[in-house]
């Protein structure tokens, strides 16, 4: 299937309703993840490698100010030192991240600062982490996002309409924030610890890629229980199933949690092991993290000196 963006099909209810979910198969499965395949030495670098380009590097604490996203922004253009580089043979090779998340009124910052490089500003919306203020509020805060330059916008569903099986009204809504994002693509975060059941994850997915969300997000990294592999399972598969029926490629990105370069590797395998190999790029995969980062960086200068660094050696910001 050539690569086309998700525009979306319409509510069809008879999908929502033949969704099952066995959750203990699931959580078997998960379990299997990082067991079954692993990379060593050269080839791990070279997963390291590929996991940074898969980041949305992030910061959206109370605190934030424009410093810090500057700083974010020059990691974000330069996330490994130069030396590490050379020595793992990569000094040729532009490696970025993926995109740096901000909140919306730090967004005019980010674009300042990533002007002229491949990185992607993306923008929380919708009444981030809640979603709960008014439709029509949140719509303009995703309008306001694509006005001021961000490509991505990153919105948060409203968990009750999931616990109440408002499954038409929930698809309403994530249309029109699609609409309301025009050319910008929208990532539709879950909240999946926040849903109940790993049945309301699979029915919350394939709602919102209904809708026509590009991605589809596991959390705002704001909840007491953020990605997880059985969660992360249970879209991965919701995925495949509307690929299949649509011919319609959906991107996945799991968020909140994912701090160490062995967690990020167990997310590319269960993704390269369930979808294939053409998601792991940028378009149709990411991580949300901000310490990842400095963990991998770790992991690489342990490739080449043969020694762990401590985490002040990587800062990010």
């Amino acid at each position: 299937m050539a690569f086309e963006r998700n525009p979306g099909t319409e509510f069809r209810l008879d999908w929502i309703e033949d969704i099952y979910v066995n959750r203990s198969a699931a959580e078997r499965r998960a379990a299997t993840i990082g067991t079954r395949r692993t990379v060593k030495n050269e080839w791990q670098i070279g997963w390291l490698l590929k996991a940074i380009t898969l980041i949305d590097l992030t910061t959206l604490s109370g605190d934030d100010t424009p410093s810090n996203v500057k700083r974010l922004c020059a990691k974000a253009k330069r996330p490994v030192r130069e030396d590490i580089l050379k020595a793992v043979g990569f000094s040729d090779r532009p490696i970025t991240t993926a995109a740096v998340c901000v909140y919306h009124s730090l967004v005019p910052t980010a674009v300042e600062e990533l002007r002229g490089s491949p990185v992607k500003v993306a923008a929380v919306s919708t009444g981030f982490p809640a979603g709960l203020s008014p439709l029509e509020a949140r719509l303009e805060e995703v309008r306001s996002s694509v006005r001021e330059g961000a490509s991505e916008i990153d919105v948060v569903i409203q968990r009750g309409l999931v616990l109440r099986n408002e499954w038409k009204r929930l698809y309403d809504e994530v249309r029109a924030m699609r609409e309301a994002a025009g050319h910008a693509h929208l990532k539709a975060i879950l909240a999946t610890g926040e849903l109940a059941t790993l049945r309301n994850v699979a029915k919350a997915s394939w709602v919102c890629m209904m809708g026509g969300a590009d991605f589809i997000k596991t959390s705002t990294g704001k909840e007491a229980i953020n990605a997880t592999l059985p969660a992360s399972l249970v879209m991965i598969r919701s995925i495949r199933a509307y690929a299949e029926r649509t011919g319609y490629l959906v991107g996945f990105k799991p968020a909140g949690g994912i701090r160490s370069a062995r967690q990020a590797l167990e997310y590319m395998y269960l993704v390269c092991e369930e979808l294939g190999r053409e998601w792991l790029e940028p378009h149709l995969f990411r991580f949300g993290a901000s310490a990842l980062l400095s963990d991998i960086e770790r992991q690489l200068e342990y490739h080449v000196t043969g020694r762990y660094a401590a985490f002040h050696r990587q800062p990010m910001i």
